[in-house]
């Protein structure tokens, strides 16, 4: 990409106004961007609500199969609304479970009974052709287990049909033969395998399983959407932080406080590449606000920890980036050539930290549950977005001023006594 002298204008005044939009969004007619005030914060910073579910003209106590289905309806819906801090027990004794999570953001009459109606009815689970059309409900699956192929020795999924899911699974295979039937849990595709024979016998089986977990995670969904009962709230309330009321406000004040002082530092240690740097971090900090906020990402006191670590490893790029500009710029070699070998030397140390941290992201978001999600999920965004402020619209500025004459003194970069 060519770079002209100006264009650091353009990538500074675009970093304002994404940092604008992320502090007050926008609400103009249609354009509707959540910014930072209408974040959804935890349970642990904002408080929220705690209801009791239990089964609706139920004659017994459910099972604790029936329960744990019902908990796995709880959660994939909670997943499905990015509500990732909330506590769902089960009380096997008598028969209900307790569910706890946070307030929508923006909310001003804190009534339990309303934020209760966003978690719906009872999941309703479908099969589905290509065309979205349902060809067979939940209701009519009478169990599913997970097995070993003793062909393969892998896991699978076996799906046993009652009478009159057995017909209607039936004619759906025969028309998909080579085709996929689509597992929907409400409007969340779970499952979609390809159909190889018509399946006349009312017995199915889903292979091609990552592992046991896998499979039995798949299992307990289907079985979930198969309960023969609906779940009502018996009774609710709301809870309040735990941090305290007035912790959001403290922690705002000293996240701002903190990111004043590192900007100081890396305008004192750094000079122009310090105040490049902190605009990097500007734009990091803002669109990991902007992913939070607009998908309406729960934010929890570990998800705070994930911003702070990203920054953490934001200022290290920043600064491992400054030191080799101006290890070339000791050596003797012009400012161009300088700034060019610096970001190419500094690349594979902030590409290797990173990448790490991603992929470690990665794997607590597949595995985790609750308020780890959220540390793995700002975590992941901050890191990537190292990539694209702390290397790429960092290098864009720095080049830019560089082709400017008054910003070509090697004493903006780096000190006159140790510059050649």
């Amino acid at each position: 990409m060519r770079i002209n002298k100006n264009m650091y204008i353009v990538v500074i005044l675009l970093i304002i106004g994404i940092a604008l939009i992320a502090f007050f969004g926008i609400h103009a007619g249609p354009i509707q961007i959540k910014g930072m005030q209408d974040i959804r914060f935890g349970i642990d910073i904002r408080g929220g609500v705690e209801a009791v579910y239990e089964p609706k003209d139920l004659d017994r106590l459910p099972t604790d199969a029936e329960l744990e289905s019902a908990r796995l309806i709880m959660e994939t819906r909670m997943d499905a609304q990015n509500i990732l801090d909330r506590e769902i027990t089960i009380d096997k004794n008598n028969g209900q479970i307790l569910i706890r999570f946070p307030w929508k953001s923006g909310e001003t009459d804190f009534n339990p009974q309303a934020a209760i109606a966003e978690l719906g009815e009872t999941a309703r689970l479908t099969f589905r052709d290509p065309q979205g059309n349902i060809l067979v409900e939940g209701k009519d699956v009478k169990e599913s287990v997970v097995q070993i192929d003793s062909k393969t020795n892998q896991p699978v999924v076996t799906l046993v049909f009652n009478d009159e899911g057995k017909q209607l699974f039936a004619d759906a295979t025969e028309k998909l033969i080579g085709q996929r039937i689509s597992i929907y849990m409400d409007e969340i595709m779970i499952s979609s395998p390809v159909v190889n024979e018509k399946i006349p016998n009312g017995e199915a089986i889903i292979s091609n399983m990552g592992s046991v977990e896998e499979a039995k995670d798949l299992s307990d969904k289907i079985n979930s959407g198969a309960l023969p009962f609906s779940l009502v709230t018996k009774n609710h309330s709301t809870i309040t932080p735990t941090l305290g009321s007035g912790a959001l406000d403290v922690m705002v004040k000293a996240g701002a406080l903190a990111f004043a002082f590192v900007c100081l530092y890396m305008l004192f240690y750094y000079k122009l590449l310090g105040a490049v740097a902190c605009f990097a971090l500007l734009l990091q900090v803002t669109v990991q606000l902007l992913a939070l906020s607009i998908p309406q990402i729960t934010l929890t006191l570990p998800g705070i920890a994930g911003i702070i670590l990203s920054i953490g490893m934001g200022v290290d790029a920043n600064v491992i980036i400054s030191e080799r500009i101006k290890e070339e710029l000791r050596d003797g070699k012009s400012l161009g050539s300088s700034i060019d070998a610096g970001y190419h030397k500094a690349f594979s140390a902030v590409f290797d930290g990173n990448i790490t941290c991603i992929g470690t992201s990665i794997i607590l978001m597949i595995f985790g549950t609750g308020s780890m999600l959220s540390f793995a999920y700002t975590l992941m965004v901050g890191c990537i977005l190292n990539f694209v402020s702390g290397v790429t619209a960092s290098r864009i500025i720095t080049k830019s001023l560089s082709k400017n004459d008054v910003f070509r003194k090697k004493s903006l970069y780096v000190k006159l006594k140790e510059a050649k």
